[in-house]
């Protein structure tokens, strides 16, 4: 496809069957275990046209080559597999914990070693960074919207001899292309913004570099965690529409942010598409927007934040993001949330509904439930 395309065009078009005469139109999902022998695909679990459709969109859209797994967090555990035994990996101090936890793990049983770092403190993560072997990113961080200057902490990744891994799940590769700033995997809970709707469970991985991409393949290969047909294709249907989606519920976003932050009940507001927020320049220099996340704090008061969560009609109090409809929650009910997340934090998944009808429900809520 012609690499002057913009990403919402490429979206559309990219991982389509040859357009010749009675094709169809898109890949539709294959169901089949096994395949007939000579060609290259061997086994079900080797390969599947579902799939390659969905992965090569995602890597035209990322400038490499794409890999889907059977959820996000088997997309992290491949990723984290290349760590040989002992090996140290960087890690945000805040980032989805579903990562953090699976990294204390692996560091408790002695498989590898995590040094936690403000990924946001450049020079933090470059004294960090050395004798490494993987420096993952995550950026804006979840929950906290911390925003790291990618291009300076893969640069000093590499100077250190790191594997360096961007998860762009709250980006997007519409808002954001970590391989162009420098990083060497990306990964995607696909799961979220990707799939829109809520109701896959998938995870991506993409890197432009070919060994890399080997030695992740063979860990999806081997370990088995590969997607099913249906999930790939109700996933690429879903990436169809991520740049209408996103232009919505990032314009909601803004909207509700701006009006978060002159509310008296609130105490802080944490959106990098704030004039005010630490993030912002950072993101300016490296996204194409601000994301349709934000999270906000009640003056420390943690019962009344998980009031309001449960005080909405509207918005679903639920524990995921990047879909059709906007959801909140409180992130420290969950016991592996780090401890540095404030327990009256509310994280804010917006989605895309009519920006007035989403506030006169947020702002009910803060009413009644504070």
């Amino acid at each position: 496809m012609a690499s002057d395309l913009d990403p919402s065009t490429v979206v559309v078009h990219a991982g389509r069957p040859e357009r010749v005469p009675n094709a169809p139109v898109g890949q539709s999902p294959v169901f089949s275990s096994t395949y007939v022998a000579g060609g290259d695909r061997g086994y079900g679990r080797f390969g599947n046209d579902s799939w390659s459709a969905l992965e090569e969109t995602l890597g035209e859209l990322e400038g490499g080559r794409g890999l889907t797994f059977a959820s996000g967090m088997a997309a992290v555990a491949a990723i984290v597999d290349l760590v040989p035994v002992g090996g140290r990996v960087v890690a945000p101090q805040h980032a989805y914990s579903g990562v953090l936890a699976l990294l204390d793990q692996q560091a408790e049983a002695g498989r590898l070693q995590v040094d936690r770092v403000n990924v946001a403190d450049t020079e933090a993560v470059v004294q960090a960074v050395d004798g490494a072997f993987m420096l993952w990113i995550e950026s804006p961080t979840n929950p906290a919207m911390e925003v790291a200057d990618i291009p300076a902490t893969a640069a000093a990744g590499h100077a250190a001899g790191a594997i360096v891994v961007v998860d762009n799940t709250f980006a997007t590769p519409l808002l954001q292309q970590p391989l162009q700033l420098g990083a060497d995997i990306v990964m995607h809970s696909a799961t979220k913004f990707i799939a829109g709707h809520s109701d896959v469970i998938l995870g991506a991985v993409v890197t432009a570099d070919d060994d890399l991409w080997t030695s992740i393949e063979l860990r999806r290969r081997s370990l088995g965690a590969i997607p099913g047909p249906m999930e790939a294709w109700l996933a690429l249907r879903g990436l169809r529409t991520l740049a209408l989606r996103m232009e919505r519920a990032q314009s909601n976003a803004a909207f509700l942010a701006q009006r978060l932050l002159e509310h008296p009940r609130v105490s802080r507001v944490r959106y990098p598409g704030l004039p005010g927020d630490p993030g912002r320049k950072r993101a300016e220099a490296q996204m194409s927007g601000f994301g349709a996340i934000l999270s906000i704090e009640l003056g420390g008061d943690a019962e009344a934040a998980q009031r309001v969560c449960e005080s909405t009609q509207l918005w679903v109090h639920a524990t995921s993001l990047g879909g059709v409809e906007s959801m909140l929650e409180r992130r420290r009910r969950w016991p592996i949330e780090v401890p540095t997340i404030p327990e009256d934090l509310i994280r804010l998944a917006v989605g895309i509904e009519h920006p007035a009808d989403l506030w006169a429900d947020l702002e009910q809520a803060l009413r009644n439930g504070t």
